[in-house]
């Protein structure tokens, strides 16, 4: 019997967005609730203490690893036992929400698919089918209205909901959840915290590639590495310290992701991503909710505890001193070109590895959200930078100046 092919994926087309400062787009400002932005957007006056004790239960513990990733209740390294074709690792997020799907848990997942004219834009779909779950496999780069899905997943009479978003989605979506109305949601997060848009990842990829349309998947390794595969199917690494970094536009990534303050995601039910995975995903289960999408998956996943190794300090404190130079408008330091090599052989040998590393990527957020806020918006530090944020700059000599907290 010839297989059947599932239906399109439902990609309602978004309503123009209101015009807003410091915004990613998260879409809700492309509905009727645009009014509830202020109280909302994670770019204006957050509150994780309250939102984490509301969502979790309790706010994050700042004598323990929470500290970094937010309240949790069990971390994990994890893969699938057998990947899912075209997966970005092994497909631990697409298999989550679809069996979810597969057992009538929900009616729709909430999620992004490729355009079908870019395959790296992002474009919000509703996925009602398990099978559909295949056609949103893999990273895209770019501003994405996942909330604006919101509206018409109401209108189709879902009531029951997974959302696959990244942290400033998913803090708009907690501050509104109670005025949804909905008899279920599930809140599957992955890290993000340096977004840009598709036309300057294409400027990337052809930094990259002499045949930039040819690369059909991006991964930044925790090995400090991007992997790159070809629609040969060839693949190649390139060590973080070879990437032309230093040549991309000043506004590459944009002011938001440069101040982002929540990383790791920690308003989702669970986590996933591969910061701490050492070469496989990580997982943070925060809540019941989240234990219950993991033991869904059964013994189709393989967990072992994550490892931590080498040490982070000096890493973060050469991020702050090139960031300083960055944010004061000052070119940045150039390694030479014959250091590169050995440095680049050297840092997955002794610099920070596992957990140790997503420490350090936290770290470095927390120091580049002071820093760029100094710079460029210091009047939006009072409200934007969290306590937690201010707690990891300080081993860095980064406190809180005049008017700067509230």
């Amino acid at each position: 019997m010839k297989d059947i092919a599932p239906p399109q994926l439902y990609a309602p087309t978004p309503s123009e967005a209101a015009p807003r400062s410091l915004c990613t787009d998260c879409g809700l400002s492309r509905t009727k609730m645009a009014g509830e932005c202020g109280q909302a957007c994670q770019f204006i006056r957050p509150d994780y203490p309250t939102m984490e004790a509301r969502v979790q239960g309790r706010q994050r513990t700042p004598d323990t690893d929470e500290r970094f990733f937010g309240p949790y209740r069990k971390m994990y390294r994890a893969a699938l036992k057998e990947p899912l074709e075209g997966a970005q690792w092994t497909g631990l997020t697409t298999r989550i929400a679809q069996k979810l799907l597969e057992d009538g848990a929900v009616d729709a997942v909430l999620t992004m698919a490729p355009d079908p004219d870019n395959k790296w834009k992002p474009m919000p779909v509703i996925v009602t089918d398990p099978a559909q779950m295949a056609q949103v496999r893999g990273m895209r780069m770019g501003y994405a209205p996942l909330l604006s899905l919101l509206e018409p997943a109401a209108e189709a009479g879902h009531k029951r909901l997974a959302i696959i978003g990244i942290p400033c989605q998913v803090y708009a979506l907690r501050r509104i959840e109670k005025q949804l109305n909905l008899d279920r949601l599930y809140v599957i997060g992955t890290p993000c915290s340096d977004n840009t848009t598709t036309e300057n990842f294409h400027d990337f990829l052809g930094r990259l590639s002499d045949d930039p349309d040819s690369i059909t998947y991006l991964e930044f390794r925790a090995d400090y590495h991007v992997e790159l595969r070809f629609t040969d199917g060839t693949q190649k690494t390139i060590p973080f310290l070879k990437l032309p970094l230093s040549n991309l536009a000043p506004d590459f990534f944009p002011l938001t992701c440069r101040t982002c303050v929540d990383y790791t995601n920690s308003l989702a039910d669970i986590t996933v991503g591969y910061m701490g995975g050492e070469g496989e995903q990580w997982l943070i289960v925060r809540n019941d909710r989240g234990q219950e999408l993991l033991n869904r998956l059964g013994d189709e996943v393989r967990l072992s505890q994550p490892g931590s190794k080498g040490k982070r300090a000096g890493a973060v404190k050469g991020f702050k001193e090139n960031t300083a130079r960055a944010a004061g408008g000052l070119p940045l330091r150039k390694m030479p070109d014959w250091v590169r090599p050995i440095v680049a052989w050297l840092m997955p040998k002794i610099g920070p590895r596992g957990l140790e590393f997503a420490r350090a990527r936290v770290e470095m957020k927390a120091v580049e959200s002071v820093l760029h806020l100094r710079r460029e918006q210091p009047k939006k530090m009072k409200w934007m930078i969290p306590a937690h944020v201010w707690a990891l700059a300080k081993p860095y000599d980064l406190t809180p100046e005049k008017d700067e907290t509230h």
